[in-house]
């Protein structure tokens, strides 16, 4: 079995896939694959994940973050305007996000491959700056978005057979 090399904060371990080598990026919300998500057009899935947090409080807000000129730009938009976001947001975003990756798995044929050669190994969003859609500094955190995309490659896989 191939040992896949990831960036410096994560160990290579057999198994495990992680979103920063250059391989599996396209994992990562920030890759620049082009989405469309409720009839918009959005630059990255980082773009309409964090835009609909402001859909229903602060629609020029959404707007701007959906034309933000970088996934970077996006975050950030949305992380200086956590006060405006919807009320509603963290029982919904999970829902939300695994629809974002169904998208870019069926608009994009490079991405579904990826994902369907991704096996059974487990998919690990290795952010050490975020425990909740990654692993967290200490390695201990939720890995949600690593979670959806094991979901998400079970249900295309399932799709197909």
């Amino acid at each position: 079995m191939k040992v896949f090399m990831s960036h410096p904060q994560s160990p290579s371990l057999e198994g495990q896939i992680y979103f920063y080598p250059p391989e599996y990026y396209v994992f990562c919300n920030f890759s620049a694959f082009e989405i469309e998500y409720k009839e918009k057009k959005y630059p990255t899935s980082e773009h309409a994940y964090q835009s609909p947090k402001f859909v229903k409080t602060n629609p020029k807000l959404a707007e701007k973050i959906r034309k933000a000129k970088s996934a970077h730009e996006a975050f950030k938009l949305a992380q200086e305007n956590k006060s405006e976001r919807d009320p509603n947001w963290d029982g919904r975003k999970l829902g939300i996000m695994k629809e974002i990756l169904k998208c870019k798995v069926e608009q994009h044929p490079y991405v579904q491959k990826k994902l369907l050669q991704s096996g059974n190994r487990e998919i690990v969003e290795d952010a050490w700056r975020d425990d909740y859609w990654g692993w967290g500094e200490k390695r201990d955190g939720k890995n949600m978005l690593g979670k959806l995309w094991m979901e998400v490659r079970e249900e295309f896989r399932n799709k197909d057979a």
